[in-house]
């Protein structure tokens, strides 16, 4: 990052006004300030990560402890370096102190601990967005900065008391008329996320910082910066709230397709969080990046059921019954017998909520406990036990009856069954009917949908690793093998040890040489980091989501502590209920308060002119639903013929300097720079300058929820301009 050596500020000549140095000159010596103290702070860095990386790596949690250190000083060199001066969204002056306090995207302090930059998220900057005229919290002024390349190209002032100064009743400022700001909310789109972190409004600010506890809905139609608040929300807690920290958890962000996280993929890295992971929820099961759509709607609406998900408990006890018979076990020893009340006690001896595919070495240890009782009682063998035990857990004929009576499974045999033997499905789903049953069937028994996703990562968590038991035993072995050569070391030093004190011989402890073997040279599986549990889910888009998708996440947050952001009228598939009773339904309103749903009813995005045209859309199938009020103009909404799709959008492309567009509905349409081609369910919380919906009516039929909602959405992904194209003889 080159730091500016003149004025930070590049105010066009329309602004010049806004270049007096009564204005800026106080800015111009805090960012010279900055700026230095910035160059000094990367150098610091440069050195700290070049001791770190030469530092020996040493052996398990050091290896890990330098690791995370080269990861955080990486981090933050790489932010400080992204931004530089820029770091600064702005200042506020309050009444009490009458000196600015500058606002930044993380705190700075000088050589003697003076505050030269206010992280965003702590208390003191919480005035900057969340004062209003009618609550200033304090503040007589607050002004923003718009960042171009490094230099200050505009900022906006606000005057909420008058400032006594020596002159007059009150200090000049650089008034502007809130249409100004609100305009600027207007700018070029690209295709990451633009910052929006200096334009957070006080709405969205109280949401960012709600605390963590239980559920928090955040409902709110297009525009109205729902991504922006998840988003911040997720960097907010992260900073705040010690418990949600990636020590503990950390946080997982849920996005409904992969087009949204690209999308969306710079966001949290220029809040100084690189540690969030990002999926959707496809990715979090191996089988998603193949599966496809579910063709029949009824088919899907089966298997997205919580009866569905419940069918694979019953499917996993299938295999978890004891033998109804006994089970002769020959010794060198004496012949033991094993009868059923045996097998039932074994089975009963994992802890509750073991996998299945965890619990079988539990289940022999238990049935070796028992011949081991057996034996010692009914035959007085005077042999060590631990050579009668490993004699057993050998029993070529124990091992037998136990595999074929708790087999190892793996997810997609065990979801494959269900859809591909009758008399599995019906045992395991008895109250399916017989259309019902006959619909679920299929020849390919793991030709994976999307709807089969949920299933298969509820059969992965309730029955485990398959390769977990042979895991186990491998590094059980490894354990014995290095603790029997530690005793050996151990003996070694205690025989050789002269002190007067004889301190080698502490080495005797068992805990002592436990932990003398380092945990990081052992055999261990490679970590699902989706898997969880997380301390916080962050969903987005989540009026989309079934309730056995709902339950994917659930099991990934024990805690319950979610962020849930949504539009309930754009729910493709209809949303009747209340947000409240859904979540309540899949589980997360257990506790008493613990949902709380907060409203965003301001839409900063999509002009007025698209509203007006995109309202009674969804009206005419949600009369209910939250439409947001829009504060902004844009260009009438222009109606033509698909025969001018081409037309139009090259006259586009010569005329805009910047921005992004996108066509929606015609998959013929090839995609061009800065032209998208997508459907309306994959536009979804996306947004373009122009947006051109080519036949709509087309989506599906009309008057359903399906088709109004895909063109509602569509239609408020426009910021600047929509184009609506119709074949003739549409209904439209």
């Amino acid at each position: 990052m080159d730091f500016p050596t003149s004025s930070v500020f590049d105010l066009p000549d329309r602004l010049a006004a806004k270049a007096d140095p009564a204005l800026i000159a106080d800015d111009e010596r805090h960012f010279a300030a900055v700026a230095q103290n910035l160059e000094q702070s990367i150098a610091e860095l440069s050195d700290r990560l070049a001791a770190a990386r030469r530092s020996p790596g040493g052996p398990g949690q050091i290896a890990l402890e330098r690791d995370q250190q080269i990861h955080r000083l990486t981090a933050r060199r790489r932010t400080l370096r992204r931004y530089g001066v820029d770091l600064c969204l702005a200042r506020i002056v309050a009444a009490d102190h009458g000196e600015p306090v500058y606002i930044g995207r993380l705190g700075l302090r000088d050589d003697a601990g003076r505050p030269l930059l206010l992280d965003w998220r702590s208390p003191a900057a919480e005035p900057f967005f969340a004062a209003t005229h009618a609550h200033p919290m304090g503040l007589v002024s607050r002004r923003r900065y718009r960042w171009t390349r490094g230099r200050i190209t505009d900022y906006w002032d606000e005057v909420f008391t008058e400032i006594p100064t020596a002159d007059g009743p009150a200090a000049r400022a650089a008034l502007d008329d809130q249409s100004a700001f609100i305009a600027s909310l207007g700018g070029s789109r690209s295709e990451r996320m633009r910052d929006v972190l200096g334009t957070i409004q006080a709405d969205q600010d109280a949401i960012i910082r709600a605390g963590s506890r239980g559920a928090l809905v955040v409902d709110g139609g297009p525009g109205t910066g729902k991504t922006v608040v998840a988003l911040h929300r997720t960097a907010y807690l992260l900073y705040a709230d010690p418990r949600l920290g990636h020590h503990r958890g950390g946080v997982l962000f849920v996005g409904p397709h992969q087009p949204y996280l690209a999308y969306v993929a710079d966001v949290l890295p220029s809040l100084g969080e690189e540690g969030v992971r990002t999926c959707t929820l496809r990715d979090l099961v191996a089988e998603g990046s193949a599966a496809t759509v579910e063709i029949d709607p009824a088919v899907a609406g089966l298997k997205s059921s919580m009866a569905m998900v419940d069918a694979i408990e019953a499917a996993v006890r299938f295999y978890e019954e004891p033998p109804t018979e006994g089970l002769s076990v020959s010794t060198p020893w004496a012949d033991l017998w094993l009868d059923p009340d045996d097998w039932q006690r074994a089975f009963a001896a994992p802890e509750p909520g073991t996998p299945h595919n965890h619990a079988r070495a539990a289940i022999l240890a238990e049935l070796v406990t028992i011949l081991l009782d057996s034996l010692i009682d009914t035959a007085g063998v005077d042999v060590p036990a631990e050579q009668l035990a490993a004699a057993l857990r050998r029993h070529r004929d124990l091992l037998t009856a136990l595999y074929r009576a708790w087999p190892l499974i793996e997810a997609a045999d065990l979801v494959g069954d269900l859809w591909s033997v009758p008399a599995y499905l019906r045992r395991c789903a008895p109250w399916l009917t017989a259309e019902q049953a006959r619909r679920l069937h299929r020849a390919d028994a793991q030709a994976w949908t999307e709807s089969d996703l949920p299933l298969l990562d509820a059969a992965r968590h309730r029955l485990g690793d398959p390769a977990a038991a042979d895991r186990d035993r491998r590094r059980a072995a490894a354990v014995a093998a290095r603790q029997e050569s530690m005793t050996q070391v151990v003996e070694h030093l205690i025989e050789s040890d002269d002190s007067e004190m004889a301190v080698m011989s502490m080495l005797r402890g068992q805990d002592l040489r436990e932990a003398l073997v380092d945990e990081a040279e052992l055999p261990a599986a490679d970590p699902d980091v989706l898997a969880g549990p997380f301390a916080h889910v962050v969903v987005d888009e989540a009026q989309e989501l079934t309730d056995a998708q709902w339950q994917m996440l659930v099991r990934r947050c024990p805690s319950r502590s979610l962020t849930i952001v949504g539009d309930r009228a754009q729910a493709r598939h209809g949303f009747a209920e209340s947000w409240a009773q859904r979540l309540d339904r899949v589980g997360l309103g257990s506790i008493a308060g613990s949902i709380r749903v907060a409203s965003l009813t301001i839409n900063y995005r999509t002009p007025i002119e698209v509203m007006t045209r995109a309202e009674p859309v969804i009206r005419a199938v949600r009369p209910d639903a939250n439409v947001p009020t829009s504060v902004r103009h844009g260009r009438p909404v222009v109606d033509g013929s698909t025969a001018e799709l081409a037309t139009i959008v090259d006259a586009w492309l010569a005329a805009e300097v910047d921005g992004i567009g996108c066509v929606i509905g015609d998959p013929t349409f090839r995609p061009r720079p800065r032209i998208r081609s997508l459907t309306p369910e994959l536009a979804k919380g996306l947004e373009f300058d122009l947006v051109v919906l080519v036949d709509p009516d087309r989506f599906g039929p009309a008057g359903a929820i399906e088709t109004a909602v895909d063109r509602y959405v569509a239609m408020t992904r426009a910021t600047a301009q929509l184009v609506i194209l119709t074949s003739p003889g549409s209904r439209c």
